[in-house]
């Protein structure tokens, strides 16, 4: 048997188990949509949600009545991108707790996709290896924002602030609290300017957190998407956190006002470029690169 004839059984394989009426979506995550005829007698255009790197791919899709998302264009693993392609189809409405879904993926920019894994939106298995579900957003929280501001942080672990590595810290709601348990390093970039033109849904803000995240201290972000401040020295130090072997302060720092707050942080490491999403004092998303820019 060769390799196309058994990549295009593996993807057969796949739709066959879609069609089943335990799974509620399949996620695809390619930039290259499945043939027609690969879907033809199939009763599961419904389920399908695509999750591709381009803007104008998703809105061809979307003109064809296919559900589709945006994911960032870097070079995470199979499992990685399957992570972040599960944040932004429930951060669009598209999946949902209780669902199951089968998430499809490949090594990079071919045709091929070669790892199925089956995900339980909500699921309580602490064994389960993608546990973007576990996000459990508070009331409040808009996961457009969260979504947003994770793709944010992936940006910055990739391409750095001119070229050099930069890590930073990203606190998201309970802003007063978390303003009331830190404090001013420098001179806050985002004072003085209005609530309308400081939210971290609008793209030129989005490029201002990046250029920011260069400086010491971390982004106050209100649940709605608002910038309060950046610069902020988080004061708070848990006893209570357990981190991995090798995290350090910046990491620690976001497991403890999690564990204290009711907020979210998000984390990029400046060594790896590593993001990960911090709640209740624990790693709740971790989303790994293959190969940095800078």
């Amino acid at each position: 048997m060769s390799d196309g004839k058994f990549d295009r059984e593996f993807l057969r394989g796949a739709l066959a188990l879609t069609a089943r009426s335990e799974v509620d979506r399949l996620l695809f995550v390619s930039d290259h949509p499945i043939s027609p005829n690969e879907i033809r007698g199939r009763p599961i255009k419904r389920k399908l949600v695509y999750a591709v790197t381009s803007e104008g791919i998703a809105d061809q899709l979307k003109a064809r009545k296919y559900s589709a998302v945006l994911i960032p264009p870097y070079d995470y693993t199979r499992i990685e991108k399957i992570k972040v392609a599960v944040v932004a189809a429930q951060a669009a409405g598209v999946v949902h707790d209780g669902d199951t879904i089968l998430a499809l993926a490949g090594p990079g920019e071919d045709r091929v996709v070669d790892t199925l894994v089956k995900v339980e939106i909500g699921s309580e298995d602490p064994e389960e290896k993608i546990r973007v579900d576990t996000l459990g957003l508070p009331p409040g929280f808009s996961s457009q924002v969260v979504e947003s501001l994770i793709h944010t942080a992936m940006e910055i672990g990739a391409e750095g602030y001119e070229g050099h590595a930069v890590g930073t810290i990203i606190v998201i709601g309970e802003s007063t609290a978390v303003m009331e348990k830190s404090r001013q390093l420098i001179l806050n970039p985002f004072q003085g300017i209005s609530e309308a033109e400081r939210n971290a849904l609008d793209p030129p803000i989005r490029e201002a957190i990046k250029t920011f995240s260069a400086l010491d201290g971390a982004f106050i972000i209100r649940e709605d998407g608002v910038v309060l401040a950046a610069g902020r020295y988080l004061l708070t130090m848990s006893r209570d956190v357990k981190l991995p072997m090798g995290l350090g302060a910046r990491h620690s720092a976001a497991a403890s006002i999690t564990a204290e707050s009711k907020c979210i942080a998000v984390t990029v490491s400046q060594t790896s470029g590593t993001v990960r999403v911090f709640r209740e004092g624990e790693i709740v998303l971790e989303l790994r690169q293959k190969l940095r820019r800078v």
